[in-house]
């Protein structure tokens, strides 16, 4: 995802994640846990990755598959379906 694009989503500048990426500044508390709950984790979790701990996959992930696994195929493929169209509609906002 571009730098523009991400900062869309979170309401900032291109240029303020540049600087996050460089690491010449902090996002802010509030930006931190946007970022936190895209990537489907708490902000203490995102905190504590930050710090240099392991985070694990968010639990909810993890039920998600495993039902996956056992439902109808067509089911499945309403899924698969979603998730191509969120893949699409993503590549479209980060082509602007």
């Amino acid at each position: 995802m571009s730098q523009r694009a991400f900062g869309k989503l979170l309401g900032v500048s291109a240029t303020a994640v540049q600087l996050w990426e460089r690491g010449d500044t902090v996002p802010e508390t509030e930006n931190l846990a946007k970022i936190a709950a895209r990537a489907g984790y708490s902000l203490e979790e995102f905190l504590s990755f930050l710090d240099g701990n392991p985070v694990s996959q968010a639990p909810e992930i993890n039920d998600i598959v495993k039902k996956i696994q056992f439902l109808p195929l067509s089911q499945v493929a309403l899924i698969g379906k979603a998730v191509a169209d969120r893949f699409a509609a993503s590549a479209e906002a980060a082509g602007e």
